[in-house]
């Protein structure tokens, strides 16, 4: 049996008449930046997230840049990091000029430790940027005492947080702002890359919008040095049918994790841990496996496809040199980076393929 890590065309293909419908309707539209496509799409997805408003953008990491930049961080500033994330939300800190300063995450969600967090913080924090890891969220209610206490702001990185909830609310609204990515492989892909930021804050959205469109809000009037970061109105099409069917998509990725965590009993992995405060939105699964190499070695002989998210920690790669880390600095996201295997999870993945996962797992020696 061949088990894909994700099947994107099985996702297409259920609701293929929906895309090729909505696509035609762009196309025929002759509007083919922003507009009311994109705009109808920034309506839909802020009812989703419980927020007020939402922008659109062109991929996630501009999303974090951009709304970091709305936060006012510019040259020499902090931002606190996940010492365990992918290298976009560091990169987004340096885009701004700031410093990228991390924070060693819980050994067991693998999100940033909040016990952690205000030992980082320095006269020169500006913002404090949780990561809601493989789609569980982190715990947001200390961070956000803690930003309250020493006057930061908070951005939530939400690339993979699709749908979750944060103690019965859903994620895109809790802090002062919320970046996401569509990139294709996400709960809520794009056919390309695209992203967003959802907020309450009004003057938040306008500023993010004004970026996004060489810092004009009016044509041939730039009010500040912008940037052309738009999303782009056929992404926005898809993304607005793929919305319905996205609690759907994720009920489904949830009775597959489910399942998994009852089927899976080799002592050779570390199943993940779900935190109570969160619904989690199973973006991925991922184990925890010292002898990681020969497991995906022996899953893929008997065709499972597995990933690594992700090997190596932003602080050990060469792009983050100049900032003076070395090996052991951050022990647990290092050991993490060693360990963690993620196994195939989608919402056309079928119970019978899980299970052919979990015996293949389980019979490992």
């Amino acid at each position: 049996m061949n088990i894909p890590f994700l099947d994107l065309k099985a996702s297409y293909k259920e609701i293929q008449g929906e895309i090729d419908c909505a696509i035609k309707r762009v196309l025929d539209s002759g509007w083919y930046v922003l507009g009311e496509e994109v705009e109808k799409f920034e309506t839909e997805y802020a009812q989703y997230c419980w927020a007020k408003y939402c922008t659109g953008v062109g991929n996630g990491l501009e999303a974090l840049h951009l709304a970091l930049l709305a936060l006012g961080v510019g040259s020499g500033d902090e931002v606190i990091v996940p010492a365990n994330t992918y290298i976009a939300t560091w990169l987004a800190v340096s885009q701004c000029g700031a410093i990228p300063v991390p924070v060693e995450p819980n050994q067991d969600t693998h999100n940033i430790d909040i016990n952690n967090i205000e030992a980082a913080i320095t006269r020169r924090t500006k913002v404090i940027l949780p990561v809601h890891l493989y789609g569980q969220s982190a715990d947001l209610e200390p961070i956000l005492l803690l930003a309250k206490k020493y006057n930061l702001k908070v951005l939530e990185d939400a690339a993979q947080a699709h749908g979750a909830s944060y103690r019965g609310q859903k994620i895109g609204a809790h802090s002062d702002a919320v970046a996401w990515s569509f990139y294709p492989g996400k709960n809520l892909g794009a056919f390309g890359d695209a992203g967003a930021v959802t907020t309450n804050s009004l003057d938040i959205a306008n500023k993010i919008r004004s970026l996004r469109n060489y810092g004009s809000k009016e044509k041939y009037i730039n009010d500040e040095i912008g940037f052309n970061s738009r999303l782009d109105p056929i992404q926005a099409a898809v993304l607005r049918i793929k919305l319905k069917h996205l609690d759907g998509w994720n009920e489904h990725r949830s009775i597959l994790a489910d399942l998994y965590l009852s089927e899976l009993e080799s002592s050779h992995v570390a199943l993940p841990i779900q935190s109570l405060f969160s619904a989690h939105a199973w973006h991925l699964f991922v184990v925890k496996c010292e002898d990681r190499g020969r497991m995906q070695k022996h899953l893929g002989k008997l065709g499972v496809n597995t990933l690594i998210h992700y090997p190596v920690p932003p602080h050990l790669q060469n792009a983050y040199k100049y900032l003076g880390f070395s090996k052991n600095n951050y022990p647990i996201s290092e050991k993490l980076a060693n360990q963690v295997l993620s196994l195939p999870l989608g919402p056309h993945m079928t119970n019978q393929q899980v299970q052919y996962v979990c015996e293949s797992i389980n019979k490992f020696k």
